[in-house]
């Protein structure tokens, strides 16, 4: 068995690596410039997607029983969801409340959307995420900070292939005078993964 062999040289991770020495070693691309774009979508983009649409739920309550009833269409309405998550069957969207919190995960692999959330965080792909999520969802969100109390109601949704879940975080008390772009600048990934409270 050769190096690369045992390194597991098939894997997406390792070609995409490869892939971009090549550019970068013939001049068509700079690291800096991949790096950047990549974190520019797992921030920034596609999490000002979802945060835009909980800012809209949080502030229009016909919006917010449309997401709630059916994601995909509602987040359409905004522009988003296009023919980058064409092949997800639906969205749903499970609102954090005082009494009980979501939490999302996808035990198989990594189904993640997309659309409204972007890259997904190297974490929510990783077996152990994967696994404790639904093993002890309790102490795993305890180690990522956010203990919750014990009255609190956990449900852990498991995404897939034909469903994708994004939670709708709770709004942040004292932002009942903030507009749509003063509240989307509020909302972070992690709060739409279920990791976070705002």
């Amino acid at each position: 068995m050769t190096a690369d062999r045992r390194q597991g040289s098939d894997s997406p991770a390792v070609r995409t690596e490869a892939v971009e020495a090549l550019l970068v070693e013939r001049g068509l691309v700079q690291s800096a410039a991949v790096d950047a774009l990549v974190e520019r979508y797992e921030q920034d983009i596609g999490p000002l997607r979802g945060a835009r649409v909980v800012a809209e739920a949080w502030t229009d309550p016909a919006f917010r029983a449309r997401l709630l009833e059916d994601g995909m269409p509602a987040i359409r309405e905004l522009g988003f969801g296009d023919n980058t998550d064409s092949h997800v069957a639906r969205l749903v969207v499970k609102e954090n409340t005082e009494s009980v919190h979501n939490l999302v995960v996808c035990t198989l692999c990594s189904c993640y959307p997309w659309a409204v959330l972007g890259l997904p965080p190297a974490w929510y792909k990783s077996p152990a995420y994967r696994s404790r999520a639904v093993r002890e969802p309790r102490l795993l969100l305890a180690e990522l900070g956010l203990d919750l109390e014990p009255e609190v109601e956990l449900r852990v949704w498991d995404s897939s292939a034909e469903v994708r879940y994004m939670v709708l975080p709770r709004r942040p008390e004292g932002t009942g005078g903030l507009d749509v772009e003063e509240l989307t600048a509020r909302v972070t990934r992690d709060s739409m993964i279920g990791v976070e409270r705002l």
